[in-house]
């Protein structure tokens, strides 16, 4: 008996759906022919895997975006500063402007400089005239002082002013013949100095010594001048130093015109100094000047007194109004008092100009030993004898009489 193989008879089995007797297969039908299409349009609807953009691409587009937006603005903020600085340099805070006074004190910087002019309305912007000062080299430039500045001005010439050290100045006029007490008085109403201030540094001994004054004082050597001078911070000593400074130094400067080949040895430097200022006080006609001098030249001579009026007022100090009398003339007390004293004073009596010394160092040749006023003007009568002399004193007291 056989044994079956379920794997045999499985296979064995008759499939479904076949006929003993099949119909001829059918034969193959080919497919169309494809349209070919074209390449742009390939590009098109079928990108190659070259043209998409990669995620790195992708990210680099916002940067650059970002980039030139960036650059963008910058440019446009460089246009709208430069326009802002021009618009700064170029324009004054008013027109018209008006002036103003601004004190710049030692040891202020830079920026307190700018916020002052800012507050003060002398510019607009105190940060940019900081950049302006240092874009100029002179942020380290700027001077102390009292400076007259305008509102008008532009940033620019502002820095120029208070850089030039062209600080505010005022006017002082000495005129010939004033003692040092009347100089002193006059600085202190200019507001210059105190008067006593400057009273003791005209005596002060190393003041004396830097200026080469052979005397207790610097009396004749306050030039009679008109000056341009800056208003002191304060009215110190500093402040009396500073303009006596001025006063003596413009002395040198005008006296060295005198002496180019060099200055006198300090027993001719003080003769001279004195007599000259007798000279001043004694005359202001220009044509007198060195016939006065010599007047006093040919006493000294012949070891007369001078008998001079001015010197006896001048021992008598800032105190003295009034008339000069008899019993000044016999004061022997007063130093100066040239009817009781010998020689010259002890110096000189005041502030006298170049033209007094230039007398002093040439005085006119003659024999005149006298001279008095003529009560008709300026001038004076010049008398050989003393008999002359009293005739031109009496002919002077008649015509005075005759004004009363």
């Amino acid at each position: 008996m056989s044994q079956h193989d379920p794997e045999l008879e499985k296979n064995d089995a008759p499939l479904p759906c076949q006929n003993e007797n099949p119909e001829p297969a059918a034969e193959p039908v080919d497919p169309p022919p494809s349209e070919e299409v074209p390449a742009a349009l390939q590009d098109c609807d079928s990108p190659s895997s070259e043209d998409v953009p990669s995620p790195e691409q992708k990210k680099r587009h916002p940067l650059l975006t970002l980039l030139v937006l960036m650059l963008v603005i910058c440019f446009g903020a460089g246009i709208y500063g430069w326009y802002e600085v021009r618009n700064f340099l170029d324009t004054a805070p008013e027109t018209p402007g008006h002036s103003i006074i601004i004190d710049i004190e030692p040891g202020m910087t830079l920026t307190q400089v700018s916020e002052r002019l800012e507050t003060q309305g002398i510019i607009t912007d105190a940060q940019r005239f900081q950049l302006l000062a240092r874009w100029e080299n002179k942020g380290r430039s700027l001077q102390a002082g009292r400076f007259l500045l305008n509102t008008g001005w532009q940033p620019a010439q502002v820095l120029d002013m208070l850089a030039s050290g062209k600080s505010m100045l005022y006017k002082l006029t000495l005129r010939e013949g004033l003692p040092w007490w009347n100089v002193a008085a006059i600085l202190e109403q200019e507001g210059f100095c105190k008067a006593e201030d400057f009273a003791k540094v005209i005596r002060d001994p190393e003041f004396l010594h830097h200026w080469s004054i052979p005397f207790d004082s610097a009396e004749g050597f306050l030039f009679p001048e008109t000056y341009l001078l800056p208003h002191p911070r304060e009215l110190d000593m500093a402040a009396a130093r500073t303009v006596a400074d001025r006063l003596v130094e413009m002395f040198w400067k005008q006296a060295d015109k005198i002496w180019p080949d060099g200055r006198p040895a300090q027993s001719d430097l003080k003769r001279l100094v004195t007599l000259a200022s007798i000279v001043e006080k004694e005359t202001s006609v220009p044509s007198e000047r060195a016939r006065v001098a010599g007047v006093y030249t040919n006493r000294l001579k012949r070891n007369m007194l001078l008998q001079a009026d001015p010197t006896v007022i001048y021992g008598m100090g800032p105190d003295f109004k009034g008339r000069l009398l008899y019993k000044h003339l016999d004061d022997k007390k007063n130093p100066y008092n040239t009817y009781q004293n010998p020689g010259l004073p002890p110096g000189p009596i005041c502030s006298f100009g170049s033209a007094a010394l230039q007398a002093a160092l040439a005085p006119e040749d003659h024999k005149f030993l006298y001279f008095v006023a003529t009560g008709k003007g300026r001038e004076h009568t010049f008398s050989k004898t003393l008999s002359e002399h009293n005739r031109a004193v009496q002919e002077y007291r008649a015509i005075m009489r005759k004004k009363k």
